[in-house]
């Protein structure tokens, strides 16, 4: 475990404050705007560090950005995330350990470790969405 500097637990409190996963420049932000002169490089390192620590999660966006929040429990968990308003559930889901070991079994890997993050639209999202009609069918070809 590293040492807790005053940058590492400025990182920790603004990370925990965020609502949902945010991302390192995000968190910089924030943390300029409150008058903080940390560096951008040193939230990169204060969120890696708290990552493998177990303090917070992290995972990659669909574009392919990093994404970060406070862990609420050490234990292996999944989660649940809206592509729109970045609500996040933190799920356990045996059906998934279960299909892991199995797969990995299957191919002759032994501990074989795994991340699952499944992106979607939560229920208010969905209900606030226009309702999205099937594509029109093509016209008929004009027969002469």
């Amino acid at each position: 475990m590293k040492r807790n500097t005053w940058q590492r637990e400025a990182v920790r409190t603004a990370l925990g404050a965020a609502e949902g996963f945010v991302s390192a420049q995000g968190l910089h932000s924030n943390l300029h705007a409150t008058g903080s002169p940390i560096g951008l490089a040193t939230v990169y390192r204060a969120l890696a560090d708290l990552a493998l620590e177990g303090e917070a999660d992290s995972l990659q966006s669909p574009e392919g950005e990093g994404l970060y929040r406070a862990c609420s429990t050490t234990d292996h968990h999944h989660h649940l995330i809206c592509r729109n308003c970045g609500l996040t559930v933190e799920i356990e889901a045996d059906a998934v350990e279960t299909w892991a070991k199995n797969v990995a079994a299957e191919n002759g890997f032994t501990q074989a470790a795994h991340v699952v993050d499944v992106f979607g639209l939560c229920a208010a999202c969905t209900a606030a969405a226009p309702a999205v009609s099937p594509p029109a069918a093509p016209p008929a070809p004009v027969l002469e």
